[in-house]
């Protein structure tokens, strides 16, 4: 639910109301139309971002060009790393 409220999907959302009432008596033009669909694009990626922030924090793997990803493969490198180090001390 938290994720309903970051602030990539408020900020889309403000933009959009804003959008919308700049252009509500406006002609569509050619750059309406790109403004809409550069609006369009921010919102999508604002709802991608929160779906990989879940999927990551369940512990789910996420896309490899989500920024999250980065810091997953981190984390999974030092899991392993960890890992590795506590089997060599059993082993002694």
């Amino acid at each position: 639910m938290r994720y309903l409220f970051g602030t990539g999907i408020i900020g889309a959302i403000t933009a959009g109301a804003t959008l919308l009432r700049g252009s509500r008596d406006a002609p569509i033009t050619w750059r309406a139309v790109l403004a809409w669909a550069s609006w369009g694009i921010t919102l999508a990626l604002a709802v991608g971002t929160a779906i990989d922030a879940r999927r990551a924090e369940r512990g789910l793997p996420v896309a490899d060009d989500s920024p999250i990803a980065a810091k997953q493969a981190k984390e999974r490198a030092k899991a392993e790393k960890d890992r590795k180090k506590k089997v060599k001390e059993l082993a002694r």
